[in-house]
């Protein structure tokens, strides 16, 4: 019997739950102990059975709600707990939009030892279907038949979804078409094990079908031909051949099938080109305001030179090219750079420009062709910026920094380490991107500490 403090595993205990974790787990403490049980909700009285112990953490099991929150609702999904794809269908979604507040001020609190709070979190008119790119595993059932889904939390498993709440009508019906094509013609799906068969996924986005597969599927023209009948305003259908082993979805080689090599959508009045390895957000009604808060905290005058780190497709710093004398995007991924700068031809912006670089790369480019930022957007992936980044975003001295961050512990961490080169954050706002899942997103501006630089110039 494994023990913590003095929990031991198969306790049975009750407990007040008075937080939330960042995996959407509901938190307890017993005897000073953290314990960490899924399904659970602040507020609530729980019974719970310890199902497991480490020297860190304890994890429980939720055995029965003694007292509800006025904010459990029941499910509305039969996959709700099954697959890993939603954490607050339980939840109101006002409940979920105060858990998700409370975690990133808490995180500013905890982790970056800040002041500041954000104010407000920019809740979604629109909690389900708002996903405008879907990836489905492929499997087989128990009957034999092809099924599609999403796999279960920390697993391969594949939890067979014939109707997701959070993925578009259109995305549903390429995945039937697909498991109806796989059982009519026997193809069969990869077997991770071994190597063996062909579809690995379906990646679904907004006009687009693409096929991941091992190998050139037999029948590949006739599936197109189905999916052109159910699939309403598809206009691009795409098949990558990819023998990696591993988890990466797309790789390899791309061949259009039928239709366009690229679709497009509109952000914020401008027009972006998509391929299946473009980046772009899922939630295009929430990145419009998420980026509009962006450059509003950037407060443009026209005048500025603008430097967008991590810039992908260029998003953030085409938006912000209508106010600025001048923009200058950085992302190591090759094809990003190059997706970014055909958005920029196609929406006649020609005082933007974009570089395969690193942060410290394009720093030492600015350098070289003297350019001085005025205000830098950063908006990295989840695991945040490391120190070098840091560094070389204070050493270009802008006036202001606008931080998107995707996950409140990285982001948190990283204010403690601008703060401490006189970077002061000043501004913070929540957004709800994923609405029904534990993520947020948030942006923060940052300005130059005048005292600071005052001090350490003398």
């Amino acid at each position: 019997m494994t023990v913590f403090g003095m929990i031991e595993k198969n306790d049975i205990l009750t407990v007040k739950i008075d937080g939330c974790s960042s995996e959407g787990a509901g938190v307890a403490h017993h005897e000073g102990q953290a314990i960490f049980i899924r399904g659970a909700l602040p507020s609530e009285v729980c019974r719970i059975k310890i199902i497991k112990v480490t020297e860190a953490s304890a994890y429980g099991r939720l055995e029965e709600v003694v007292e509800a929150s006025p904010g459990r609702v029941v499910p509305d999904c039969p996959y709700f707990g099954k697959c890993g794809g939603c954490d607050f269908r339980h939840a109101s979604y006002g409940d979920e939009l105060d858990i998700k507040l409370r975690r990133v001020n808490d995180a500013l609190e905890r982790i970056g030892g800040l002041e500041l709070r954000a104010s407000e979190i920019i809740g979604a008119e629109e909690i389900d279907r708002y996903r405008n790119k879907a990836i489905y595993a492929v499997s087989r059932g128990a009957d034999g038949k092809a099924v599609t889904g999403f796999y279960r939390s920390r697993s391969h498993d594949v939890i067979a979804v014939k109707s997701c709440l959070l993925q578009s009508k259109v995305a549903d019906d390429a995945a039937s078409v697909l498991r109806r094509w796989m059982d009519e013609y026997r193809i069969q799906q990869y077997n991770e094990a071994d190597g063996g068969g062909l579809i690995r996924h379906l990646f679904v986005r907004e006009g687009m079908v693409c096929i991941v597969s091992a190998g050139r599927p037999p029948h590949i023209k006739d599936l197109a031909l189905m999916l052109r009948e159910s699939c309403e305003g598809l206009k691009s259908i795409i098949l990558n051949i990819n023998r990696t082993k591993g988890n990466t979805v797309l790789y390899g080689s791309f061949e259009t099938i039928w239709g366009s090599d690229y679709v497009e959508t509109s952000i914020c009045g401008l027009r972006f080109r998509l391929s299946p390895l473009s980046f772009c957000q899922i939630n295009l009604r929430q990145t419009e305001k998420l980026y509009g808060k962006a450059v509003e905290l950037a407060a443009l005058s026209g005048n500025e030179t603008v430097l967008d780190l991590y810039c992908g497709a260029g998003a953030i710093g085409l938006i912000a090219s209508r106010h600025a004398r001048r923009v200058i995007g950085a992302e190591i991924v090759e094809s990003a750079v190059r997706d970014a700068n055909i958005n920029a031809k196609l929406n006649g912006i020609c005082n933007a420009e974009f570089i395969c670089a690193d942060a410290s790369e394009a720093s030492e480019w600015l350098k070289g062709a003297e350019v001085d930022p005025d205000v830098i957007f950063l908006d990295p992936p989840r695991k945040g910026l490391s120190p070098d980044v840091i560094k070389a975003a204070v050493d270009m001295s802008p006036n202001r920094i606008i931080y998107v961050s995707c996950d409140p512990a990285t982001l948190a961490r990283d204010l403690r380490l601008f703060n401490n080169s006189g970077y002061i954050a000043t501004n913070a706002t929540a957004i709800d991107m994923f609405p029904r899942t534990r993520h947020v997103e948030c942006v923060v501006l940052m300005s130059r500490n005048v005292v600071y630089e005052k001090d350490k110039s003398e």
